[in-house]
């Protein structure tokens, strides 16, 4: 059974490294914040001092952190995983990064003889703390079949997308999805509400028809609560939305409702909202229409 080693204990992190614990892999773990760090050790994994430590000790190292500059930070900058890394080695980077970044740091680490796989992950903290996420990995197929039973361990779907870089196209894609799914909900339900019409009752009936969809039953119990605890942060969906246009400028597609979606959320975020869970963007058209979707 190889060794794992697994830098970045966030919201997503630490219970992900908690399911590979669990499963009876040997992990060492490293995040800057000891706190994590600590609670890792006392469910059974060891602790690394840098993510050049981690790698140093352990045969397949996953990162998980917020974005582009901070994963290659972890990989590529002092006391990085490039430092420490053997060759034959795999690097997995589970964060949403930009395409091109993955591409980058993957190029780096294949001058030190190690392949790299992007395999960013969807369903927010629930799925991965019971272990049921979707990853959506990119890189070497060959590579992939190696560390397939691993990342199973930690999510429920597992799919191959094509080559490095296509991983965190498909975590795009997905964002966009999920972004235009929130606003078209709230904008929905906001209206009801607006009408006299139970929101509650709206989405009783229409959540089993074409309009139903996963995100519609996961955010709309938490709007109709008023539970913006996070779940998946409002500055990190903007940090995602951000990475799409980037990619899709470069690319040449335009995407107008994303970018839509994207400055509503800027401006929860100067309203002081940019760590409320994403289901918060209802507050956007609550604000607007002067009225609150609550039970």
């Amino acid at each position: 059974m190889k060794k794992i080693g697994f830098v970045g204990l966030g919201i997503m992190g630490k219970p992900m490294a908690k399911n590979l614990v669990k499963a009876g892999y040997d992990v060492t773990v490293f995040d800057i914040r000891p706190e994590p760090a600590a609670e890792l050790a006392a469910a059974g994994a060891k602790t690394g001092g840098s993510p050049k430590d981690v790698a140093s000790s352990t045969e397949v190292i996953i990162t998980m952190l917020p974005n582009s500059p901070h994963v290659k930070a972890a990989i590529l900058g002092p006391g990085g995983v490039i430092e420490g890394v053997k060759p034959g080695s795999i690097v997995v980077d589970m964060s949403s990064i930009a395409p091109s970044a993955s591409q980058e740091v993957s190029a780096k680490l294949a001058q030190k003889g190690v392949p790299m796989l992007d395999a960013p992950v969807s369903g927010g903290e629930p799925k991965a703390v019971d272990a049921t996420l979707a990853i959506m990995v990119g890189g070497p197929e060959d590579t992939f079949k190696q560390v397939k039973d691993i990342l199973a361990v930690m999510g429920s779907s597992v799919t191959h997308v094509g080559a490095i870089g296509s991983g965190n196209v498909t975590k795009l894609a997905n964002q966009i999805i999920v972004a235009l799914n929130i606003a078209a909900v709230s904008e929905a339900l906001v209206l009801a509400t607006k009408a006299g019409v139970s929101p509650e009752r709206v989405f009783e009936a229409i959540k089993g028809g074409l309009a139903g969809s996963t995100v519609m039953n996961a955010k709309v119990p938490m709007i109709l609560a008023g539970n913006f605890k996070p779940g998946f942060r409002i500055e990190l969906h903007i940090k995602d939305l951000m990475n799409a246009m980037d990619t899709a400028h470069e690319l040449g597609v335009p995407i107008p409702l994303s970018a839509s979606v994207l400055e509503i959320m800027q401006a929860l975020k100067v309203d002081g909202k940019a760590s409320n869970d994403h289901s918060g963007l209802v507050q956007f058209y609550e604000g607007l229409a002067k009225v609150q979707v609550r039970r």
